[in-house]
């Protein structure tokens, strides 16, 4: 693992019901690529190689316009480490879950 992600995905949509109906399509889509991640209140971690996460970056905007949001905005944290070694979100977050 070279890399992770934080994404939010905002859908530009009229209600709240319609927001989170899109953003879990788009964490369905992120469930499917069978990488680690992580779904917080705000965002969503993945794990993974640099180049597959930003793929699934890109997609995730065209899973929301297919689910019907006509505009999305997307907020993107990235790290890599072309050699390895970025923090997984295990060693982030597990202290703060037990």
């Amino acid at each position: 693992m070279n890399a992770s992600v934080a994404i939010q995905v905002l859908p530009h949509v009229n209600s709240d019901e319609e927001v989170i109906r899109v953003v879990d399509e788009v964490i369905d889509y992120i469930r499917s690529t069978g990488l680690k991640y992580y779904v917080g209140p705000c965002e969503t971690a993945i794990e993974g190689d640099y180049e597959e996460l930003m793929e699934i970056v890109k997609n995730c905007q065209y899973i929301a316009i297919k689910a019907g949001c006509p505009k999305v905005a997307a907020y993107v944290k990235i790290t890599f480490a072309p050699e390895g070694g970025v923090l997984t979100i295990d060693q982030k977050v597990t202290k703060h879950h037990q």
